[in-house]
């Protein structure tokens, strides 16, 4: 598809962005692994986008997404559509073998792509939300080096600009790893005009890579930037590596005034395996984990931290798990 249709379509969410005002939204799971590992489509250098070109490969997607679709649609909730953006961006031209241009091209046919899907299941009652997948500056599980916010600031931009000229709504970094560079992506997008949600990845410890705990993270973050992003989620991590203190059962009384950083996650995104980071990058198979144990432990965060309303996967985690996840959290007679 050319990528100037993009521009024949104006975004629909993108000022009154829906799952902003409450209601549960889903988002899809762990793209990757289960294509790969599920479904035995290889993708190259781990780049989703990759796959569109490819009528295999976009029909393998298309099954992909209308699981989840359907499955909000089952359960009367709003969905959040992720484009296959995450390493659309010149950090991996050389791996990808493309040019800017054609990574150009691919972040806006992939929104288009998502604007077709959404417009496919669209019954005019539950909203679909498109939203772009923005990724970290090199290795996510393992960051390269310190980057400062006027570097991922310059970074980002590119992609942001090429993005903010489609029909989506709004743009997640994800996986992100360093306060620094969601700082400059956040700033990149307020100049583009999108609205943008920080999502942060955990070790087993509970800690960004770097070391530094969520919290301190999150209130840098909001400090910096003046609260510009939209909100936060946790993405790629299990329910049991989440900071401690996101298990207290204090979360719900007094002693949340203490952590309104805690209050600023509005998703979460979780890996159905307990490995590390460094154990999965090296891992040659599946651990898909237990998908109703998964459920149970999404319910019981729920259940501190009811202000929640984005809800979906991460690394090893298909359809089988966000069904379960949605049963825990939903009443039994809605779903």
């Amino acid at each position: 598809m050319s990528a100037s249709l993009s521009k024949k379509k104006t975004a629909r969410y993108r000022h009154n962005l829906p799952q902003l005002k409450g209601g549960l939204f889903l988002t899809d799971a762990g793209q990757e692994t289960d294509l790969i590992f599920n479904k035995g489509i290889p993708i190259k250098a781990f780049a989703a986008h990759t796959l569109l070109p490819d009528e295999q490969g976009r029909a393998a997607l298309t099954d992909y997404y209308n699981g989840f679709l359907a499955l909000a649609h089952k359960a009367n909730t709003g969905f959040i559509l992720d484009g296959q953006t995450w390493k659309a961006h010149p950090h991996w031209a050389d791996d990808l073998e493309q040019t800017l241009d054609e990574i150009k091209t691919a972040n806006q046919a992939s929104i288009d792509y998502i604007a077709q899907l959404r417009d496919v299941w669209d019954n005019g009652q539950q909203e679909i939300v498109l939203n772009a997948s923005l990724g970290p500056r090199g290795d996510a599980y393992a960051p390269d080096y310190q980057i400062t916010v006027k570097e991922a600031e310059d970074y980002h931009a590119q992609q942001i600009s090429w993005l903010a000229e489609t029909p989506v709504d709004m743009i997640t970094a994800m996986t992100f790893t360093q306060p620094e560079e969601a700082v400059g992506a956040i700033r990149a997008a307020q100049k583009a005009k999108l609205p943008i949600a920080v999502s942060f990845t955990v070790e087993t410890n509970g800690l960004l890579p770097t070391g530094q705990s969520l919290a301190d993270a999150i209130d840098q973050v909001d400090r910096e930037t003046s609260n510009q992003a939209i909100y936060f989620m946790i993405n790629c991590a299990h329910p049991d590596h989440f900071p401690p203190s996101l298990s207290s059962r204090d979360l719900s009384n007094s002693n949340l005034k203490k952590m309104n950083w805690a209050t600023r996650i509005k998703g979460i995104r979780c890996n159905a395996s307990r490995m590390s980071h460094a154990e999965l990058d090296n891992c040659r198979t599946l651990d898909a984990g237990n998908p109703t144990e998964l459920g149970q432990q999404y319910k019981e965060i729920y259940s501190r931290m009811p202000w929640l309303n984005i809800f979906g996967g991460c690394c090893g985690s298909d359809l089988r798990h966000l069904t379960e996840i949605t049963r825990s959290i939903l009443s039994p007679t809605s779903f």
